[in-house]
């Protein structure tokens, strides 16, 4: 059975990629106690159910600790994926007061005063510690939910088995994607920005593609950060790693970093003796993705 466990940070968005399970023809549980998990996952089997998605949090308080144990016992048998939704604070702040709901942790203490929103999400990341180190992480604070919900359906079209490399361009002028593991900054390639015929257009548009595939400078950059990877993916893959994510970052997040994600995937995705290993490559353009979506 494909297990995909969805957790995180309360205002993250797990109530959104659990909808995208849904709509995938996947059996869901929302808030199941941890307790249940096991119970549930026999109950399903009697009914041969073979897919199912469940969203956990930390309102359970305690008994998240639980949660690494269970989850080891059933990876004996059962394909086991965690989906770990995260976002900054002040994004996570702007989310309940525009909602204007309550943070599930927050509440009276032991001293009986009142915990701040602050606190009650600090507390939230302590708890889920453990589960976040062994889980794929998506950093939701810059992503609006229809850009959430199409990367949730690329990583439903990836197998739980191997491992799974993720290719994602951003903007520096947004911050660090916080699940990246490595950060390849490319700001300082020429920058397709400054011409007028190419400002509006993104690093997947032909034109910008052949610009930036004659400055030597940038084939340069392609090839090394390639060597890089396949040097240390062999590495990875020996660290018993579920998922990989590789951060290319130029300013805007819209040409050099877009066009060399883009190359990167296409490099990749042609290594057959890759495809052996059961590597999987992913593709993300945070800044592209989180445009508004277009009316038809």
């Amino acid at each position: 059975m494909q297990i995909n466990l969805i957790t995180g940070i309360s205002g993250s968005g797990k109530s959104v990629a659990l909808r995208a399970f849904e709509d995938a023809g996947y059996d869901c549980v929302d808030n199941l106690p941890v307790a249940l998990l096991a119970n549930l996952i026999e109950t399903l089997e009697k009914e041969k159910s073979d897919r199912v998605a469940v969203a956990i949090d930390a309102r359970r308080g305690q008994t998240i600790s639980e949660l690494p144990t269970i989850l080891e016992a059933l990876r004996r048998h059962h394909d086991v994926r965690i989906i770990f939704l995260n976002a900054d604070t002040n994004t996570l702040i702007q989310r309940f007061s525009e909602t204007r709901r309550r943070h599930p942790l927050s509440g009276k203490t032991q001293e009986t005063q009142e915990t701040t929103l602050i606190e009650a999400i600090d507390k939230e990341r302590s708890l889920l510690e453990p589960l976040r180190t062994q889980a794929h992480s998506i950093d939701t604070s810059n992503l609006p939910s229809h850009a959430l919900r199409s990367w949730i359906q690329d990583l439903l079209k990836d197998k739980p088995q191997g491992l799974t490399v993720i290719f994602e361009s951003f903007g520096f002028k947004k911050g660090l994607p916080s699940e990246a593991d490595l950060v390849f900054d490319v700001r300082c390639l020429p920058n397709p920005h400054y011409d007028k015929a190419l400002r509006p257009l993104s690093g997947k548009d032909q034109a910008v593609r052949e610009f930036l595939e004659k400055i030597s400078e940038v084939v340069s950059m392609e090839k090394d950060i390639t060597a890089f990877i396949e040097k240390w993916l062999p590495h990875y893959i020996a660290d018993g790693r579920s998922y990989l994510t590789v951060a290319i970052g130029c300013t805007g997040g819209q040409h050099r970093s877009v066009y060399l994600v883009t190359r990167l995937v296409e490099h990749f995705q042609a290594q057959k003796e890759l495809a052996a290993l059961q590597i999987n490559f992913l593709t993300r353009h945070r800044e592209l993705d989180s445009s508004p979506v277009k009316a038809a």
